[in-house]
């Protein structure tokens, strides 16, 4: 008479399965699932991983069946290859057959999986960095987890090293046959949002270049001149780096509040390298900022008014932003030319915010009595929230869509923006520190930038 096969409770295996997980023994002696026990393990690893899946996601998604399924095609696999090592007939009380290991083994792979999307997450939510380092270390880690318990298991099963290091490669192989040949997830991105992101730059034709001398020209037509006996802000907004959306959104976004905040409407000159924007608004390359700041100043009164600049691009430690627009080759920037060029065009009165990483770097060449300069970290330290997941910038949402919203005061938004970066940087875990904004207030300059608060500050409560 054959023997009764011993028979656990659902949740009994989910137990036992994550004690292989921390490479503890699974408590299940002879007992083996049932055929509806494994269909419940595998329904619930695949939906903690669509779940964790769509939020790993920014924007719209869709639901993918086809990469869902596809996910799950080694399953089979696994199985052979399990059942083609395992022995048949183990030690006396220990765990057996083939069914009992992958009820184990699935629910093993959930804590490492779950990990890694965690932490996918957490970037996408600019929790933490979106760094080089960790778009490698959590998978790494995971990965040798998983070969642990993979090993560690094996050895309950009585499985003799050579066969267990054989079954453990052969999954490694399995999974990066996966990752190389079926890297379909359960979500996708929305086919438009998709065909967004995945456009690789602009299409340089004859038509382009017209286009971008005729910009010129509405440049030149639209830009407002000076008020008589009114101090007017102006603004150059600009953003060289075309291949991260998120300068695109922050200028735009600064450009707005100039216009609304400052009484700059129709005297900010928009500058941007992106391919959505080539028809629309002049590319942000050296020679067009020194246009720029020319055209600016023959309107403006260079005396009384005060010109707002604002840079937004990555940064490096020689204090050059940088700056692409594929296929179109473009230089970057440096401090002293702009300092150059803003003495060339003899404007005075300058207001100067530089959102990039080791951006201290440009107080020093930029500094004097007439100029207030602002940057979003010191010339030691890198900025945050310029990653392809981010919104703005930190600098630039703590300054702009934040204080600025209710102050005039540079100085008093700065004043109260840096301990909100702190903040968000300290909960995001920054891993080389605090960005450490840096401010320049020129003794020339405070007195024209509080006449302008008083004379924004009265029309406002009007």
């Amino acid at each position: 008479m054959a023997q009764e096969i011993p028979r656990l409770p659902l949740h009994t295996w989910i137990v036992e399965g994550l004690r292989a997980a921390v490479l503890l023994p699974p408590r299940v002696l002879a007992a083996q699932p049932t055929a509806l026990q494994l269909i419940a393990l595998i329904v619930l690893a695949s939906a903690i991983d669509v779940m964790l899946d769509r939020w790993v996601l920014g924007g719209e998604a869709r639901f993918d069946t086809r990469g869902l399924l596809l996910s799950w095609w080694n399953a089979g696999a696994v199985v052979l290859l399990a059942w083609g090592l395992l022995p048949r007939e183990p030690e006396d009380g220990g765990p057996r057959g083939v069914a009992t290991w992958f009820a184990l083994w699935i629910v093993a792979l959930m804590p490492a999986n779950t990990m890694v999307q965690l932490v996918q997450i957490a970037q996408a939510h600019e929790v933490l960095p979106d760094s080089e380092l960790m778009s490698w270390l959590p998978t790494l880690t995971a990965s040798v987890w998983l070969v642990a318990a993979t090993l560690r298991l094996g050895t309950h099963f009585a499985l003799r090293p050579a066969l267990n290091i054989a079954l453990t490669a052969g999954l490694a192989a399995l999974f990066a046959l996966t990752a190389w040949q079926f890297p379909d997830r359960p979500w996708q991105l929305d086919p438009s949002e998709l065909a967004q992101q995945q456009k690789s730059g602009l299409e340089l034709s004859q038509e382009t270049f017209e286009t971008q001398q005729a910009l010129w020209v509405q440049v030149n037509a639209n830009l407002a001149a000076q008020r008589r006996g009114v101090s007017d802000v102006y603004g150059i907004v600009f953003s060289p780096y075309a291949d991260e959306e998120v300068f695109l959104r922050e200028s735009t976004l600064v450009k707005k509040v100039l216009e609304e905040r400052f009484d700059a409407a129709g005297r900010v000159i928009h500058l941007a390298n992106h391919a959505t924007t080539a028809d629309s608004l002049p590319w942000a390359t050296p020679r067009n900022l020194e246009r720029a700041i020319d055209t600016v100043a023959r309107k403006m009164d260079r005396e009384h008014d005060v010109l707002v600049v604002y840079f937004t691009s990555h940064g490096a430690s020689d204090f050059k932003l940088a700056a692409s627009n594929p296929p179109l080759a473009v230089d970057t920037v440096s401090p002293g030319e702009l300092r150059q060029a803003l003495d060339n065009a003899g404007v005075r009165n300058r207001v100067i915010l530089i959102s990039a990483c080791y951006s201290g770097g440009w107080v020093g060449p930029l500094a004097d009595e007439n100029t207030l300069v602002m940057t979003a970290a010191d010339a030691t330290h890198t900025s945050f929230g310029c990653g392809s997941r981010s919104e703005l910038t930190f600098f630039g949402r703590a300054m702009f869509d934040e204080q600025l919203r209710h102050t005039h005061s540079f100085e008093q938004a700065f004043a109260a923006a840096v301990p909100v970066i702190r903040k968000r940087e300290q909960e995001a875990h920054k891993e080389d520190g605090f960005s450490n904004p840096q401010i320049s207030m020129g003794e020339k300059i405070r007195p024209v930038l509080r006449e302008l608060e008083q004379r924004l500050d009265a029309g406002a409560s009007k």
